[in-house]
């Protein structure tokens, strides 16, 4: 049994098909696909999975990459790092701190001040907008 108290059957029947291939089988969407890769409204993005706080809109950015990045998650517990190893290459993927679903990666070569950059796919997040 995974966090939340879920196995992958629960995960596969409660998300879209799309969103269980990224979320819990590690897949990644189309660079340039997302639905909020160009929204620059203010609010919170959440995880589609379990509906944690993630990123705050304050921290998105373009990076010119075809994903949603984001130079820091709202608080330390939100991401999980992990090293990966796949495609002949070694990368840092992040999860989400609360029900484990894959969001993308992070690299070392986002902008001040953190010089990170969450590159997170789109399927991976809801937006809440905040008034």
């Amino acid at each position: 049994m995974g966090k939340n108290g879920k196995v992958e059957e629960d995960w596969e029947s409660d998300l879209s098909p799309e969103r269980f291939k990224v979320l819990r089988m590690r897949c990644t969407e189309r660079p340039f696909s997302g639905k909020l890769l160009y929204n620059d409204e203010k609010g919170v993005y959440i995880c589609a999975g379990c509906g944690a706080v993630l990123f705050r809109s304050e921290s998105k950015y373009d990076s010119g990459s075809g994903w949603p990045s984001f130079m820091a998650p709202a608080s330390e517990e939100a991401i999980i790092e992990r090293e990966e190893r796949s495609h002949g290459m070694t990368r840092t993927e992040i999860v989400c701190g609360k029900c484990g679903g894959h969001l993308g990666h992070v690299f070392d070569d986002g902008p001040a001040p953190t010089g990170q950059r969450y590159c997170v796919n789109s399927l991976s997040l809801e937006f809440q907008k905040i008034e």
